[in-house]
């Protein structure tokens, strides 16, 4: 993909899409660009928050296949488990069998969870050899991103609940076939709850509701950080073909982890898309590989982000080893600033520091969120309570590609570019094998001629 074609604008449909909030929510915003916000007292229910239940309640039994057995599927798989009673995993999807051995080894001996030979299948297809299975009420969409949007979209199609882990693409053409596949999955009624885990803790939706009800005013800006030292990666083995390789250590490869901004950030930018409810007309941003091992990612990112009435955010992202941490979200109001993060620390302060509201975890206590998910993923089953996070996480997904692409560029680009964009990362078809368009250790430089090639 060359990047005068990724800013070629086509006549594609969602160039333009909003971002889909809840209709209590619209319907509850002050004037944009008005005076300043009103105590609203808005309750938890007409804002959508969840019941927050430690266990999901009884029901029929719920048969679920896991897509991804990796340390993010097998995760959620066991997280699925703790969930309720009367829930298992009863097929797996992967492409290599030492994979999926630890998988099966992990339910077995902490679940006593068997899963049949006949129900294991390997291969960039066999996810379609599940989702023709009758018995499989819903899917545990855990693979390398890049295969995430096609996924989901056959899942819809098979009639099946998911859980989908975040992000959700890689590239528009990616989140366009998300936004879609979405949109028929609540006309099923089907329940897709996602993986941006804090949108699952109760503490951040608390504090959502202090915002929602005026108690900073008006919001005008925010930040989103995800700063933490070297993340994990792997080196070449010489019985790794090139596919085999990037798939081993996808985290560090672009086009199937879609960077770290997306992978890691994306939990700050979606809580800052949630509680501004708005999406970024541009952004302008920056980045750099300085010691990263392997792979063709970058180490860092700082992205400014632009939206309507003058408001901004910035996003910063950095995986260097003996720098400073933050993982944390500030959302800055007239009146008042919500410091967000998810070690117990959440409170609103004014301007002076005096403290407005402050999080009582003493007797609310937050539960894991990565469990809380589940939970919330069995609920909504069981009770017919619907949920479909899809959409919401495309649209942060997306606001998290713009950034990205603007840092690899140098160059600021529209959200309505992004979205028309017909840039797409990866091969067209899969099998183990090369992949001449891949060069290891060569990432995107920003500044470069428009026709020089991104991968």
């Amino acid at each position: 993909m060359k990047r005068r074609d990724f800013l070629t604008n086509s006549a594609l449909i969602g160039a333009g899409i909003p971002l889909g909030v809840a209709p209590a929510v619209l319907s509850s915003c002050s004037e944009q660009g008005g005076g300043e916000a009103a105590l609203k007292h808005f309750s938890p229910e007409e804002l959508g928050m969840f019941s927050f239940a430690d266990i999901a309640p009884d029901g029929k039994p719920l048969k679920a296949a896991l897509v991804g057995c990796g340390d993010r599927g097998t995760g959620a798989a066991t997280q699925f488990l703790k969930a309720g009673n009367d829930v298992s995993i009863v097929a797996l999807v992967d492409l290599f069998p030492d994979r999926m051995d630890t998988c099966r080894k992990v339910l077995s001996e902490q679940f006593h969870n068997e899963v049949d030979d006949a129900n294991c299948f390997f291969g960039f297809d066999a996810y379609t050899k599940v989702l023709a299975m009758e018995e499989i009420d819903l899917v545990l969409l855990c693979t390398p991103t890049h295969f995430r949007p096609e996924h989901f979209k056959a899942a819809v199609e098979a009639g099946k609940h998911i859980f989908m882990e975040k992000p959700c693409a890689v590239d528009p053409t990616g989140i366009r076939t998300v936004i879609a596949a979405a949109k028929v999955a609540a006309g099923k009624g089907l329940t897709v709850v996602t993986g941006n885990q804090r949108r699952h803790r109760r503490d951040y939706w608390e504090a959502f509701i202090q915002v929602k009800n005026g108690l900073i005013g008006d919001v005008v800006s925010a930040t989103a950080h995800w700063d933490q030292g070297a993340w994990w990666n792997k080196r070449k083995r010489p019985e790794w073909s090139d596919m085999e390789y990037n798939i081993r250590n996808w985290f560090n490869i672009k086009w199937l982890s879609g960077d770290h901004l997306l992978d890691q950030a994306i939990h700050n930018i979606d809580v800052v898309t949630w509680f501004m409810e708005q999406r970024p007309e541009k952004a302008v941003g920056f980045g750099g590989r300085a010691q990263r091992l392997t792979g063709d990612i970058f180490d860092f990112f700082s992205v400014d982000y632009y939206y309507e009435h003058n408001k901004r955010m910035l996003a910063t992202a950095r995986q260097i080893d003996g720098c400073d941490g933050n993982v944390s979200e500030q959302v800055y109001g007239t009146k008042g600033i919500a410091l967000l993060n998810d070690h117990n620390d959440i409170k609103i302060v004014d301007y002076a520091g005096n403290e407005l509201w402050k999080y009582d975890y003493e007797a609310h206590p937050v539960k894991n969120p990565y469990d809380q998910e589940h939970v919330h993923l069995v609920e909504s089953i069981r009770l017919d309570k619907k949920i479909n996070q899809a959409e919401a996480l495309a649209y942060s997904t997306q606001v998290a590609i713009l950034g990205r692409e603007a840092a690899y560029t140098g160059k600021p680009i529209s959200w309505d570019e992004i979205m028309s964009s017909s840039l797409r990362y990866g091969p067209e078809s899969y099998e183990m094998g090369a992949l001449p368009d891949y060069k290891e250790g060569v990432a995107p430089v920003p500044g470069k001629a428009p026709d020089a090639p991104v991968m």
